[in-house]
């Protein structure tokens, strides 16, 4: 596939552009800062763009497959909005130039209804966690929303707690629950979601994975 990697210098998104190309897939890092991809690959093409521009957005994206966003909050009150933010200049970009399959991070606390997940993740690390981190987790929820009616064939995956343990290579996951476990390495966040691109069952779902 051609894929477009967004945020492709983040934490989760390193792991995307590095598992894409292992897969064999010609991958466009779509970065604000170049110097900052370090990889370097015969199937690698970085480009400047600004993912929060929707006519950035569109020269980066323009004859890919997919789109893969990485792209979250830089603190619990980033001004910029940077989820729902760079949703919309994703969807109105992908609905210009015809490309459908988009997936995005998310996190696990959105899933508000606890469905999935256990009693201690729901009633105890779920409602600290949104007592803490509030502005970030509305802002995935405008997200979110954004995807819903845009159309596109989406997917957002919700991960708990992130770490940067080597990655495993495999995962759980629900469709619209909460994921079954507490953490999750960054490395295996991107493989599922890139596994999701074939995975006609994600779309247009909330993803739970975890360890």
């Amino acid at each position: 596939m051609k894929i477009t990697v967004l945020g492709a210098t983040g934490g989760v998104g390193q792991h995307l552009l590095t598992h894409a190309l292992s897969d064999g897939h010609q991958v466009t890092a779509a970065v604000r800062n170049p110097a900052k991809v370090a990889t370097r690959h015969a199937g690698l093409t970085v480009v400047r763009t600004d993912a929060l521009d929707a006519d950035s957005v569109k020269s980066a994206i323009a004859g890919a497959d997919a789109v893969v966003s990485g792209i979250g909050a830089a603190g619990r009150r980033d001004p910029l909005k940077p989820a729902s933010t760079s949703a919309r200049a994703v969807v109105e970009a992908m609905t210009a130039t015809e490309v459908r399959r988009l997936v995005v991070v998310s996190a696990a606390p959105l899933n508000r209804s606890g469905a999935g997940q256990t009693w201690l993740a729901r009633r105890v690390f779920s409602p600290l966690l949104w007592a803490v981190l509030d502005d970030l987790y509305r802002d995935l929820e405008r997200m979110e929303q954004v995807l819903r009616d845009s159309g596109l064939d989406w997917t957002s995956v919700r991960p708990p707690k992130l770490t940067d343990n080597p990655g495993r290579g495999h995962y759980r996951h629900t469709v619209e629950t909460g994921p079954p476990g507490n953490e999750i390495a960054r490395a295996d966040v991107a493989r599922a979601m890139l596994d999701f691109l074939g995975e006609p069952a994600t779309i247009g779902h909330a993803v739970g994975v975890s360890a």
